[in-house]
């Protein structure tokens, strides 16, 4: 029961079209245009698209050939990331001027939690509305945001008025909220669940509510809980203002495929070296190595090793990657290689299973949203 549960005020700020709009923000010729980062060549893949390009249908992960069928008059724009990192940093200087509790998820959206904030303010719609004007102004883009009392709801709700738009769940209408909304739109169901779901007959939060918990985890296997849960309102995950990173990797795509494992060390080289400068940024390093293999078919592969000690240089990167390479035979050309590692040297807190007996007390504070 929601009455069982602590009451947060919890604002998901989700940047529009950011990689997009950063571009048309930083060269004036491309604004009101189709554009589309990344994509160019034979082989490329879009990272994000403007919504101007997006009623075309061009979306991101789309092949830049297919997106220019779509939308002949796109647009193609390279990638960024030092400029999309700054721009990001300024955002999040924004944030902490209302909460030191700031999640993000990536260089675009982040979790606020604002119950108690540095202005004082009482209204969490309010100060959403007011972080988003001040991206606005002092940024130069646009932003979304979902107001409610927890993450998932949040988060759902920030899409529901794109772009430049915000929506508030108060604490009387989630219930409500989620019985009537479309179980495409729950955050962690994914396509093929959602597929999965309308063949049981699944098509809204009603439809799922209705499902014991046994039913869920039957079907749906560890997921079926955490469905089980959130639709009835329940997600007591905080705000983690120091998220820990589980993973780092490095991947390419190649302009034509390659069916010579000697060509592909070339490339692997490469994409070991770009993973060795990112784990030194960041200052970790990793046990379990992992290589990704995408065949001109599409199918996917990974092999991985977890070595007895944690790793960050790049001989040794490349040494596991190789013998992961020759470890079996390959299933046709290779269109994409890309190594990972994980089992990093942090030490992130396991928060307790959601249960019955786990439940905190609720506050008894009448919230302003």
């Amino acid at each position: 029961m929601l009455s069982d549960l602590p009451i947060r005020k919890i604002i998901h700020v989700d940047m529009d079209a950011f990689y997009a709009s950063v571009a048309q923000m930083d060269n004036p010729e491309l604004r009101g245009k189709a554009i589309a980062v990344g994509g160019g060549g034979a082989r490329g893949v879009i990272s994000a698209a403007s919504y101007e390009a997006r009623k075309s249908g061009v979306k991101s992960a789309m092949s830049g050939r297919l997106a220019i069928k779509l939308c002949p008059e796109l647009i193609f724009v390279r990638t960024d990331f030092d400029r999309y990192k700054e721009i990001s940093n300024g955002i999040r200087k924004i944030f902490y001027d209302y909460t030191d509790l700031v999640e993000p998820l990536s260089l675009d959206e982040a979790y606020l939690d604002v119950t108690e904030n540095k202005k004082g303010l009482p209204s969490a719609t309010l100060i959403a509305k007011e972080i988003r004007q001040r991206i606005f102004n002092e940024i130069g883009l646009r932003a979304s945001a979902g107001i409610s009392i927890n993450k998932f709801i949040a988060k759902v709700a920030s899409d529901i008025n794109k772009p430049n738009g915000q929506k508030t769940i108060n604490p009387e209408d989630v219930i409500k909220f989620l019985e009537d909304l479309d179980i495409r739109k729950f955050y962690g169901v994914g396509k093929v669940t959602a597929e999965k779901m309308y063949q049981k007959g699944i098509f809204t939060g009603k439809d799922l509510k209705s499902k014991t918990l046994e039913y869920l985890d039957e079907n749906f296997g560890k997921s079926g809980r955490y469905y089980y849960h959130v639709v009835r309102g329940i997600h007591n995950s905080e705000v983690k203002p120091n998220r820990i990173r589980k993973s780092l990797a490095a991947e390419r795509t190649f302009r034509e495929n390659l069916s010579s494992e000697i060509f592909m060390l070339e490339k692997l080289e490469h994409i070991a070296e770009e993973v060795a400068r990112r784990l030194e940024k960041s200052k970790v390093a990793g046990k379990t190595i992992t290589l990704k293999i995408k065949y001109s078919d599409f199918t996917l592969q990974t092999r991985s090793k977890t070595l007895p000690y944690y790793v960050s240089e790049k001989a040794i990167i490349l040494e596991t990657a190789k013998d992961l390479l020759y470890q079996n035979k390959m299933n046709n050309s290779v269109r994409l290689l890309g190594i990972s590692l994980s089992n990093l040297n942090t030490d992130p807190k396991k928060s307790k299973p959601l249960d019955k007996e786990n439940k905190s007390v609720s506050v008894q504070l009448k919230f302003e949203f």
